[in-house]
């Protein structure tokens, strides 16, 4: 449960935040733990359905700076305990407040950071959780804290890389065939009708695209229908384990934008793996959560597989060698060469620059061929859609005159 509640600190200090708690006993026990003196406490599970967690978010940007605070905290000897209390108090994203207020109230209680951090999956990553596991182990939290802000804004620099390289054309896009459709089925039937009654010879263009009107006005609802039902499909199809497969391998099978995606997770799996590799943690749990993390159902797969021909005594360059329609031959001959001389972490850590740098060069690519294609395709479909209404218009006028 969640509490609200106010507080005075034993300086006077009035002190107001939110708090994860069984039962309000344990949450004033746990805000009097802190040296807090309670004013009022109420619980605040009954709230707008905006204000729910399903409805909050934590950017990644945030847990970016929140590792760096931390990194920064431990290299000063502030205490876990004090460090992760002082971020609570100073998190401006409610939501994030809230599971820091939890994760202080666990580590002051004698749990463990990473075990603190594992109970709220849905802001830090078994990759995250298992970082920091690694870190407790060998005493350097204040660096592996600063390894994930510093992976953590990699991939957030390359995620937003790739979405606003494909929102800008598929924005425009979209308003190009919304535009066109309104002038199909509002603008273009009105001046067909003109165009009709002048009893003139109507050109084979122009009845094409009356027909295609015709076509939008008869049976546009059913369209809309068709089109509502096959996102209600894909969707469903989202949700099942074949059905992800099946897309994400559509997705990597689209000319253009499925090499740029094979490169985005590509630099992915080697930075996850090079990270984790070079705080300690074992390659077989590295390849299994890169696997769970790497966001595409078909390499998770092929991790996955390479995890368990690792277990059973084979290298991790052969398991991968099994792929090479999805994994460059390239990169298997890097990791085997990182295996046979010992230094793994450093070459998927150059690999994964290495398709960092392919990556942005492929967006570079791909917005400066898609801007004038676009500007071809959508200035030839007005241009053949006003020519194919104002020329008999045009002729009409002409014969009246």
């Amino acid at each position: 449960m969640t509490f609200n509640y106010k507080a005075v600190t034993s300086t006077g200090e009035k002190k107001e935040g939110v708090i994860d708690a069984p039962n309000k006993d344990l949450a004033i026990a746990a805000l009097q733990r802190r040296g807090f003196i309670v004013v009022s406490i109420n619980d605040a599970e009954r709230k707008s359905i905006f204000k729910m967690d399903l409805f909050e978010h934590i950017p990644q940007r945030d847990i970016v700076i929140l590792s760096r605070q931390v990194s920064i905290l431990f290299d000063a000897q502030v205490s876990a305990l004090k460090a992760f209390s002082m971020l609570a108090e100073n998190t401006e994203n409610a939501l994030l407040k809230r599971k820091l207020v939890t994760v202080t109230d666990d580590v002051q209680a004698g749990m463990a950071i990473s075990g603190a951090l594992a109970k709220h999956p849905t802001v830090f990553s078994d990759f995250y959780v298992n970082m920091v596991k690694a870190g407790e182990e060998s005493g350097k939290l204040n660096q592996v804290f600063s390894y994930l802000a510093e992976y953590l804004d990699r991939q957030y620099a390359l995620n937003s890389k790739t979405k606003n390289a494909l929102i800008y054309p598929a924005f425009v896009i979209g308003v190009f065939f919304v535009v066109m459709t309104l002038m199909f089925v509002l603008v273009i039937p009105k001046l067909s009708a003109i165009i009709q009654s002048s009893g003139q010879i109507v050109p084979v263009y122009t009845q094409v695209v009356i027909g295609i009107s015709n076509f939008f006005v008869d049976y546009g609802i059913f369209i809309l229908i068709i089109l509502v039902f096959a996102g209600m499909y894909v969707y469903y199809l989202s949700q099942t384990e074949k059905g992800k497969v099946y897309l994400d391998g559509t997705r990597l099978a689209i000319p253009v934008l499925g090499n740029l995606y094979t490169k985005l997770y590509l630099s992915r799996v080697a930075d996850n793996m090079s990270t984790m590799l070079s705080s300690g943690i074992s390659i077989v749990r590295s390849i299994e959560i890169t696997g769970k993390i790497v966001g595409s159902r078909i390499f998770e797969q092929i991790l996955l597989g390479a995890a368990e021909d690792v277990k059973a005594g084979s290298s991790l360059s052969d398991s991968l060698g099994k792929h090479t329609d999805r994994i460059p031959q390239i990169m298997v001959q890097m990791v085997k060469v990182g295996e046979e001389t010992g230094g793994l972490s450093t070459i998927l850590k150059m690999s994964a620059q290495f398709y960092k740098r392919e990556v942005d060069d492929a967006i570079d690519t791909l917005v400066g061929l898609i801007e004038p294609v676009m500007i071809v395709v959508l200035g030839l479909g007005v241009g053949v859609l006003l020519t194919s209404i104002l020329v008999p218009i045009y002729n009409i006028a002409s014969s009246i005159q």
